[in-house]
């Protein structure tokens, strides 16, 4: 299956920035790999929180919508809040 996921870059890097983001349903990212430049990203929430309980999300090629051009990348890794259901970062590799 595939999954469009549309996404911002973000300028603002670091705790409080990506605090502000999470307050407000965001969720910051990182795209990284291939020997490109890694590009901080913001998407919301809601965009990601029910495709990622699909198996094949961390498997499978994702499309990231970024500014305007579509990206192929995978899901490399997720960090999650403790015990709320929420989506703190998530890294993503080019694919």
């Amino acid at each position: 299956m595939s999954y469009t996921i549309p996404a911002q870059t973000r300028t603002e890097i670091g705790k409080g920035s990506s605090r502000r983001l999470r307050r407000d349903g965001k969720v910051p990212a990182v795209i990284y790999g291939a020997g490109k430049e890694a590009v901080a990203i913001v998407f919301e929430h809601k965009d990601i929180i029910n495709i990622q309980t699909n198996d094949d999300f961390y498997t499978s090629d994702l499309t990231i919508v970024l500014d305007g051009k579509e990206v192929k990348v995978r899901a490399q890794a997720m960090q999650r809040h403790a015990f709320k259901p929420m989506i703190e970062h998530v890294d993503f590799v080019y694919a």
